[in-house]
């Protein structure tokens, strides 16, 4: 199990108390593993954790390397939650093509997951990870199979 990353902003903090436990549990396994890919990825750098339109957003403000990552209950559908990514990017179209089988992709923003099943792990690193480093050279810098 990795160490829980400590919350860097007390509004983000906030905002992860307020949800209900079930969905608390999925997104903070999200937080981690969005944590845990940009330790693993070479000149991402550490991440900055803030809020964004009130979401816990992730940002690699150090390094520049990526888009912003944010994540959050989808209050329209009850039990789901998102990866949230800015929607001018070409992630999107990117997540669908590579894993529009696996995935449910929501417009130009958002991958909607179902907090009744896990999604992919491997899959949604590499998703992660091509968030970012989406302003490097689009090369993502680990293998999505590890």
């Amino acid at each position: 199990m990795t160490e829980m990353q400590p919350f860097q902003h007390p509004g983000v903090e906030g905002v992860f108390a307020a949800y209900p436990e079930p969905l608390r549990r999925k997104l903070m396994a999200l937080r981690r593993l969005i944590f845990r890919t940009a330790a693993e990825i070479e000149n991402v750098g550490p991440l900055a954790e803030t809020l964004k339109w009130g979401q816990p957003s992730y940002l690699t403000r150090h390094s520049g390397s990526g888009t912003t990552i944010r994540i959050d209950r989808i209050k329209s559908q009850p039990g789901h939650y998102g990866m949230f990514v800015h929607c001018q990017t070409s992630l999107i179209s990117t997540y669908r093509e590579l894993y529009g089988d696996v995935l449910s992709i929501d417009g130009k923003r958002c991958i909607n997951l179902d907090q009744r099943r896990d999604p992919p792990p491997a899959v949604m690193r590499h998703c992660i990870a091509l968030a970012l480093t989406y302003h490097l050279d689009k090369a993502v810098r680990i293998n999505p199979s590890e």
